[in-house]
């Protein structure tokens, strides 16, 4: 009876795990082919890129840093990038008509929210700060990035400002 119950536990686990990675693996899949979408909009491949960068990113740091995070946790960060991400473009086109100084800061907001809040602390600035430094690229965000304290930092500052 032991046994059953243990090998219904390990089961359900494993189970339950390949579940939240499946999340992962759906942004990531999804990210790919707008990516790869040679009739897509460069905006919406260049996103594409940056997230499937990000996500790749995160996987190995989480492997050599964290080894025994669960695969929930991957989910999560996954899930909050990808709203990150989407947040930022959906303020982009909601403020076009603001004046160019206020776009300006609102970028600036997302973009120091990322840098602001690092997951794993990594030294390899021009590896981790590669798409901050870019001034083509739509996505200037830190590779290391903590994304629901990203997330949630943005959120807060966007609703300060709307206040104003």
């Amino acid at each position: 009876m032991k046994r059953l119950l243990l090998l219904l536990l390990l089961v359900a686990g494993t189970t339950g795990g390949a579940y939240a990675q499946e999340v992962y693996t759906q942004i990531r899949q999804k990210a790919v082919v707008q990516r790869d979408d040679q009739f897509g909009s460069d905006v919406v491949r260049q996103i594409g890129h940056f997230k499937v960068n990000a996500l790749d990113y995160m996987a190995m740091k989480m492997k050599e840093q964290m080894p025994d995070s669960t695969a929930s946790f991957l989910d999560k960060q996954a899930l909050a990038m990808n709203s990150y991400v989407s947040l930022y473009v959906q303020t982009l086109i909601e403020m076009k008509a603001q004046p160019a100084n206020y776009q300006v800061k609102v970028m600036k907001l997302f973009i120091d929210a990322s840098v602001s809040n690092p997951l794993f602390n990594d030294r390899d600035q021009e590896l981790v700060m590669g798409y901050v430094a870019d001034g083509n690229s739509l996505t200037r965000f830190s590779l290391d990035t903590d994304w629901q304290r990203a997330l949630l930092a943005v959120d807060s500052e966007l609703k300060k400002m709307a206040k104003q």
